[in-house]
């Protein structure tokens, strides 16, 4: 009888590996788009975003649009996966003319090299163990509330409670990424930047060996670059601070996160949610179905939301604290031929794509009644008028390759324990 159900189970996973096979995609392309913002006092836009800071950010290049904040102004970051050419292709990207970047941009595959600074560990390396405390404080208020902070002491912590300390929600990219087998831009080939009035509004089509004569499609103003998200900070570190914003235009959900440093041995955090999460694994894109899921569980905030309060005291004494956002833009995502309403398990598209759209801005606490947002978004804080819009059905997953869904998860703890105190 074992055997019986054994030899059951093996041919209905055949089967499931089988359908899933049949149901893969030939072609597949991704598009992130990022707006970054850092409001300073006095800085002009234009300084922002050019010169000084953006040698600080390290010019143009792949990656720009992860992480909680990427280079100031748009960014932009491609890649396309081809079935039948698995090694990758010099391919082209046909972009609309209101992109400002000309008529196409090229499309190459990574090269794969050893990352700067990157060494050989030896037997007898130890990672030195941090010494100080983490205290965390969560929700907009002005009053800390019963229960918090939530304290962790290196002196006394081992990894499980660092864990148990660290954890919160997490996603899975599900987004553009530079790795062998795709073909991205910005590459070695142009490292231009999206100018500051570039549209991604427009008609798009690739081309390349392999690459489906059938791949253009148009992307709606709905899915462009979302504007910069312009911060206000008012009252002291020592009373609650009223962070303020700009509403973004299309912005389906905000985040904010906060942090500094107490003397050599406390690190402070502080995020918008009213569950106790970090927000680690926040401060990126989001698809549709999380973003539905974590405003039911009031972790992120509601679009219509223009200001959150940090309780009173919390970065009292607190060197350098900056606050940082994000603003959730829709996802486009688009198949050819379209996926029918109903469609039946054997639907099959020659190729799908995926647009996402975020924004994010960042400022420092402890300024006073200080607007910080830059000189030319104090000028004009409106910006278009929020646009109702229609997520479509999320497109066929790639053999399986990507996976969305919203979970808990720790933080990479290597990178940061790295990041505190110094070390």
């Amino acid at each position: 009888m074992r055997m019986k159900y054994g030899v059951m189970a093996a041919l209905l996973l055949g089967v499931g590996v089988a359908h899933a096979q049949n149901k893969a995609v030939e072609a597949q392309f991704w598009m992130d788009l990022a707006t970054s913002a850092m409001s300073i006092p006095g800085m002009p836009d234009d300084m922002m975003e050019s010169g000084m800071m953006s040698q600080m950010m390290g010019g143009n290049a792949f990656g720009s649009t992860k992480g909680p904040m990427g280079q100031m102004g748009k960014s932009l970051d491609t890649a396309l996966w081809l079935r039948a050419k698995p090694a990758g292709i010099e391919g082209s990207h046909g972009i609309p003319a209101e992109l400002r970047l000309g008529p196409t941009l090229p499309l190459l595959p990574p090269k794969v090299e050893r990352a700067r600074g990157e060494r050989d560990s030896g037997p007898d390396e130890v990672p030195e163990k941090p010494k100080g405390r983490i205290l965390f404080y969560w929700g907009c208020g002005e009053n800390v509330r019963p229960g918090q902070p939530r304290v962790l002491d290196f002196a006394k912590a081992d990894f499980a409670e660092y864990g148990r300390f660290m954890t919160g929600r997490h996603v899975a990219d599900r987004g553009a990424k530079s790795q062998p087998g795709r073909s991205v831009w910005p590459n070695e080939k142009d490292r231009r930047r999206v100018p500051k009035d570039g549209s991604f509004v427009g008609g798009h089509a690739l081309s390349g060996d392999g690459v489906p004569a059938s791949f253009k499609f148009a992307v709606a103003e709905a899915y462009d670059f979302m504007p910069k998200i312009a911060m206000t900070t008012r009252g002291e570190p020592a009373a609650s601070i009223t962070v303020g914003w700009n509403a973004v235009s299309n912005a389906q959900a905000y985040f904010l996160n906060a942090m500094g440093a107490r003397g050599e041995s406390e690190m402070i955090i502080w995020s918008s949610s009213e569950e106790p999460d970090p927000g680690w694994g926040l401060m990126t894109y989001l698809s549709p179905a999380n973003i539905q899921k974590f405003l039911k569980e009031r972790v992120i905030l509601p679009p219509a939301t223009q200001q959150c309060v940090i309780p009173k005291g919390i970065f009292a004494n607190v060197e350098g604290a900056m606050v940082s956002m994000i603003a959730y833009g829709p996802e486009l995502n688009l198949s050819h031929p379209p996926r029918p309403p109903k469609a039946e398990p054997s639907w099959q598209p020659e190729w799908v794509a995926r647009v996402r759209v975020k924004s994010t801005g960042m400022t420092m606490l402890g300024m006073g009644d200080e607007d910080t947002a830059p000189r030319s978004q104090r000028r004009s804080r409106s910006s278009r008028e929020d646009m109702p819009t229609q997520v479509e059905r999320e497109m066929p997953q790639n053999s399986g390759r990507e996976e969305d869904g919203g979970g808990v998860g720790i933080p990479d703890a290597g990178q940061m324990l790295r990041g505190i105190f110094g070390r």
